[in-house]
């Protein structure tokens, strides 16, 4: 397609104020056609690492040079004078954050809430004094209070969970076999419906354990001069108040929107319905405990700071609740490096409390011409402790051969952005999604209201009946309602609820070495590179074959500190299964494939036979940077120790091996990326994993080491120039609010159908 061609149509899909920022910002990628002013860069930047940030986010820099009647939601004119709402994100030592909220008040602003596991306020203040804030060194970025959104049994048999390793037997009212019995699921989303069958026990009880709304109906009503922030120190009074005002358990209607109830029951729904033609859709973990987080409204959008909110709930509770899983099927349009964005500082807080977190990687992979488009990770996706889940078509079959990642599915590398220590603007560019799993006309729990003698429908289904309720063609119960969705939300749970069975397997795996065994033991498929579907299809089988083989004490010795690099992980007499699984009657190749370090592709057994620094949940190294993130939990007369956490800690890891000798590195393997010439990040998968299992590869002779804050090891490098030069579009911020999918072609906006199902 000509260039001129090519931004027309960019133009008619993407609006021309995307697009001229697009094009602008990739101007200056190839150019630097345009500088920030050194005085105005000084007042925008935060050192850290010896790199560079911009301290107030690109989106909220130019709303409020904007002339005129403010255009975002998180900006308003309140009595002829503009004011903001954003998430600050401080540095003090002051949990509370107190000169910071004072500065705030003093300002003429409001303090909503405090967000101590990103270490974070939500404000609002005036626009004019948002370059005061950013000023303060205890400052390090201030972000818009954006939007987010929902990214929009045969699961049993595609993704290998019916098997003699996992579940030998599985059938609409009876199981046999691993269901992730006792593991905790949170789901931030739009709301779970307790009442629905897909979530009742063997005894018919729900496994919904609590139902909280995240919704901050403080921050709609724009008034200045309050700080409406709370504590939430174990047994006082402000955490029972807080409690019974976020509680939603015995709502007429937990889910008005429909999204969350059927992204739990893809984790944990249980298919035991009466209504005839019912098909089986049973979910991954049928017997998980389930934790819902509202923090979508009954439209499907919410705010950044209500994903916080969420996010600091699910930390707060995990122990005491055993929440062992956080599914995150929304995201937010951000350019910030994951190093400064809030939300990737959340899940990143809440991996290292422990958490495994599975993120919908976004359903913006297909371009306007048809094409895959590269660079459409979205936040938090391309942060990289997550585990980033992309979308598979399997063509409605069990069998495996013809899968293909969907069209729609976001793909890599990521694009956040800072500045180095010259004042460059940095891409992130790291290597996602981490994997695939089914999302694609998969059929699950459909949301009502609790009423038996009135179940309204929920907005999704009401609006698009004719494709998600319709096609179905089965007696619809009350309360067995189901639906059909398709999306990177759909299949991020699937991924959620094979954690949680690794997780009953082996109570001791840490949330880095549990991305590892699912990369290691996914399936690649065949024509879909590094960027499209990671290390390939999700592989229950093999992933939980792997995890039985393991020492269940890991993680307790990775907290204590009682392991070292290279000490033996292999559970006493257990070795290496074969890199292989039986899956509907076809043998399955494992990738053999893991990511490490944000850009390097990492291989071989010593990943699992000998202890890796970086299954320490609490390390994060991408970029050359690795950060020691530490929790702090309240303690005091009463406190059950280790339980609460009241705040983290974040520092430059210490000089420590990442990597042992006897991991294989196949950066080289990869060799540069060229998208025409399918090398590098660029590589198809298979072809990758085939080298690897032939024994190509360099094995670590002394492993990756960090010394003096620095790691010397490049891993696989995404040039600017070579991508650009090749005609691939890389977004640099993705507004998730275009519609919702519903199956790989079929997408709806605003009522209107575009697209063949």
């Amino acid at each position: 397609m000509k260039p001129l061609s090519l931004f027309i149509v960019l133009i008619e899909r993407r609006g021309w104020r995307r697009v001229l920022a697009w094009a602008l910002a990739t101007l200056a990628l190839l150019g630097g056609l345009f500088q920030l002013g050194s005085a105005q860069a000084q007042d925008r930047e935060h050192e850290h690492d010896g790199g560079k940030f911009d301290k107030v986010a690109r989106d909220l820099d130019d709303e409020i040079a904007k002339v005129g009647q403010p255009k975002a939601r998180w900006a308003r004119e309140v009595n002829g004078v503009r004011y903001v709402q954003a998430i600050v994100v401080g540095n003090g030592a002051d949990p509370a954050m107190t000169d910071l909220r004072n500065f705030v008040l003093r300002s003429g602003g409001s303090v909503y809430a405090v967000h101590p596991a990103v270490r974070a306020i939500a404000v609002q203040i005036r626009a004019n004094q948002v370059k005061a804030l950013a000023q303060r060194s205890d400052v390090v970025s201030v972000t818009p209070n954006r939007s987010t959104h929902r990214t929009a049994s045969t699961l049993e048999s595609i993704t290998g969970a019916l098997t003699n390793n996992v579940r030998f037997n599985s059938t609409k009212t009876g199981y046999s076999g691993l269901d992730g019995s006792g593991i905790g699921i949170a789901v931030l989303d739009s709301g779970i419906m307790k009442a629905h069958d897909a979530f009742l026990d063997g005894n018919g009880v729900s496994r919904v354990k609590r139902n909280v709304n995240m919704l901050n109906a403080t921050l709609a009503s724009w008034t200045a001069g309050v700080d409406s922030s709370t504590s939430l120190q174990p047994g006082s009074w402000a955490l029972s108040q807080y409690e019974q005002a976020i509680a939603n358990d015995n709502a007429t209607t937990q889910d008005g929107y429909g999204h969350g109830t059927h992204v739990a029951s893809v984790a944990a729904g249980r298919a035991k319905y009466y209504a005839a033609g019912t098909p089986d859709t049973t979910g991954i973990a049928p017997n998980a405990n389930l934790y819902d987080v509202k923090v979508l409204n009954d439209v499907g959008v919410g705010t950044l700071n209500d994903a916080l909110e969420g996010i600091q709930w699910v930390i707060y509770h995990a122990r005491e609740y055993n929440i062992r899983v956080l599914n995150v099927s929304l995201a937010t349009n951000s350019t910030q490096s994951w190093q400064t964005d809030p939300l990737c500082i959340a899940v990143r807080s809440a991996t290292a409390a422990g958490i495994t977190v599975v993120v919908a990687a976004g359903n913006y992979g297909k371009g306007g011409a048809g094409g895959e488009v590269y660079g459409t990770i979205s936040s938090p996706g391309d942060d990289p402790s997550v585990i980033t889940v992309g979308a598979v078509n399997f063509h409605n079959s069990i069998g495996r051969a013809d899968d293909t990642v969907d069209l729609f599915s976001s793909r890599g590398p990521t694009r956040g952005s800072y500045l180095n220590a010259s004042g460059a603007r940095m891409v992130d560019n790291l290597l996602k999604p981490d994997l695939v799993a089914p999302g694609n006309r998969i059929v699950g729990a459909a949301a009502t209201a609790a009423s038996s003698s009135s179940p309204t429908w929920n907005y999704l289904a009401r609006l698009f009946a004719g494709y998600l309720v319709t096609p179905l063609g089965i007696t619809q119960r009350y309360p067995e309602t189901q639906m059909m969705m398709s999306g990177t939300s759909i299949a991020a749970p699937a991924v959620s609820g094979a954690v949680a069975l690794l997780l009953q397997a082996n109570p001791g795996l840490t949330p880095p070495l549990i991305k590892a065994i699912l990369q290691y033991t996914a399936q690649p498929l065949p024509n879909h590179s590094l960027l499209g579907q990671g290390a390939g299809s999700l592989n229950v089988d093999g992933a939980v074959a792997l995890a039985k083989v393991l020492r269940t004490d890991l993680a307790s010795a990775i907290d204590a500190g009682t392991i070292a690099p290279g000490d033996r992980m292999l559970a006493d007499e257990s070795s290496m299964p074969s890199a292989s699984s039986i899956i509907n009657g076809s043998s399955v190749n494992w990738s053999r494939i893991a990511f490490a370090g944000g850009n390097h592709v990492v291989s071989g057994s010593a990943l699992f036979t000998a202890y890796q620094p970086i299954w320490d949940p609490r390390l994060t190294w991408a970029n050359g940077v690795a950060r020691r993130r530490q929790p702090v939990y309240w303690s005091g007369w009463g406190v059950p120790a280790n339980t609460f956490v009241r705040s983290f800690t974040d520092v430059a890891a210490p000089d420590q091996a990442l990597l042992t000798a006897g991991v294989v590195n196949a950066d080289a393997l990869a060799g540069s990326s060229s998208s025409i010439g399918k090398t590098g990040a660029f590589m198809p998968t298979a072809t990758l994993s085939g080298w690897l299992a032939s024994g190509s590869g360099t094995a670590l002779g002394q492993g990756i080491v960090l010394s003096q804050g620095i790691v010397l090891s490049e891993g696989i490098v995404l040039s600017e120039g070579i991508v650009l030069s090749e005609g691939i579009v890389l977004s640099e911020g993705i507004v998730l609010s275009e519609g919702i999918v519903l199956s790989e072609g079929l997408v709806l906006s605003e009522g209107v159908v575009a697209g063949e199902p």
